[in-house]
């Protein structure tokens, strides 16, 4: 599909040239609309999409300055150039600082008019993808779901959010931590600062202190230069600490001491550092358990529990799967390309009566897989029941029949997929003729045509 021309608006009350600028402007493919006084350049801004203005300071009706903040109030994201032919620095910076994305004088070189607007609409076009991918990554690390668990959960992180203090997350694996972690963030003190993640359980042991607390050059074999660590990158911000407990008993003690004091050393270094960052903590152990058995500091438990948030498990909001489905299968299809698909209330059911071990983690992946194997728009419990997880299927009936039935349909909807739900091909490869496979695909309940 062809894309729609990037709209210019010029205004400038010398009809020459305004022609002449409007001309250069449509030469490299712009549409240009032209307005010879500020308010009817105002009312283009209100009645039409425009990418950029060319605006001159000399209008009969009011000056440019007053025209850029009237513009700046009703797009304050549109890019504004402003041309004058009396041009000075105070009225340059006095224009910028109202928003203004470049000034130049007059007379204007075509060349430099062009190549400020191109450089304007592309800083324009990477603003909107970087507004588009924030907005993408705030609904990604939204926690669905209104079940009474889930709402005293948001409660607890609305209170806690503006506060300094730290903040321990308790919850199984695939629980949806992360994400607690990332509320509290948002709704924090500390929002425009940056967010460092540090996974406690990925990094060995002998490397966590380094990229806790960063190094020095020659600190150890490999470091051939300096390197801040994650709580000095996360200064001003957040530093989240997922599986704490699997942090080693020295590197545990450090941490005690920042917590404390707020400073710390880099590794092979003596110089004392302060960072003020804001520490919050996540692990899926049974911290008592581990204190207990002395892997885990009581006192450093104590610091980074000033809240805890339990995330409860998916098993435990099961009123949550309608919403958690409707989420997981509007993100898979948009992102695999596909028509938005819907579940039947049986589908549903089936789903809300698994105990999901793996919690949101599992549950996501088996949506995801219905999304990618399944070419119903609205997809049945029979339909979905196959692409369960062994480790989710409630099984009533373990019978030797059923258990060869439930592989025979997994085998058939994966060679189905592969061969695009083309029945030739695909009894070609089970090695059957067509009438067969239509009589083993109503036996197993698989839709035919994948529709």
């Amino acid at each position: 599909m062809r894309q729609p021309r990037q709209r210019v608006l010029v205004v400038e009350d010398d009809s020459k040239t305004r022609r002449l600028i409007a001309e250069f402007v449509a030469e490299q493919g712009f549409e240009v609309l032209e307005a010879p006084d500020g308010t009817e350049g105002l009312e283009q801004v209100r009645r039409h999409d425009i990418n950029l203005v060319v605006l001159d300071y000399q209008l009969p009706d009011f000056d440019g300055l007053e025209v850029l903040a009237e513009v700046k109030q009703a797009r304050p994201e549109l890019p504004v150039i402003m041309v004058s032919g009396h041009g000075t620095i105070k009225l340059a910076m006095e224009a910028t600082r109202r928003g203004a994305y470049d000034f130049l004088e007059k007379p204007l070189d075509a060349d430099q008019l062009v190549l400020r607007i191109k450089n304007a609409l592309e800083r324009d076009s990477l603003q909107r993808e970087l507004t588009a991918l924030r907005q993408e990554a705030v609904a990604r690390s939204q926690m669905v779901g209104d079940s009474p668990a889930m709402r005293r959960l948001r409660e607890l992180i609305d209170r806690s959010a503006p506060s300094r203090a730290a903040v321990l997350i308790l919850g199984e694996s695939g629980v949806g931590k992360e994400l607690a972690a990332r509320a509290l963030y948002r709704q924090s003190l500390v929002a425009d600062g940056p967010y460092v993640r540090i996974n406690c359980a990925a990094i060995p042991h002998e490397l966590i202190e380094s990229e806790l607390f960063g190094h020095e050059r020659g600190a150890f074999t490999g470091a051939v230069t300096e390197k801040p660590g994650k709580l000095e990158l996360a200064a001003g911000g957040t530093a989240f600490l997922d599986e704490i407990g699997d942090m080693s008993l020295p590197v545990q003690a450090r941490l005690l001491r920042f917590l404390q004091e707020g400073e710390f050393e880099r590794v092979g270094g003596t110089k004392t550092r302060r960072v003020d960052v804001r520490v919050i903590a996540a692990t899926n152990k049974d911290l008592a358990a581990e204190i207990a058995a002395r892997r885990f500091r009581e006192d450093l438990y104590y610091r980074l529990s000033v809240v805890v948030l339990e995330v409860p498990p998916l098993r435990e909001r099961a009123a949550d799967i309608p919403a958690l489905a409707s989420h997981f299968l509007g993100r898979y299809c948009a992102e695999h390309g596909v028509p938005v698909k819907t579940l039947t209330s049986d589908a549903v059911s089936l789903l809300a009566r698994q105990p999901w071990p793996g919690n949101i983690r599992e549950f996501s992946n088996v949506i995801q897989r219905c999304v990618v194997l399944l070419r119903r728009q609205e997809l049945s419990a029979a339909e979905v029941a196959p692409l369960l997880g062994t480790s989710s299927t409630t099984r009533v009936d373990r019978s030797l029949r059923a258990v060869r039935e439930d592989a025979e349909r997994r085998h058939l909807l994966s060679v189905l997929s592969e061969c695009d739900w083309n029945m030739t091909e695909a009894a070609c490869v089970l090695d059957i003729d067509r009438t067969t496979l239509y009589r083993m695909m109503d036996r197993l309940g698989v839709s035919g045509e994948g529709t």
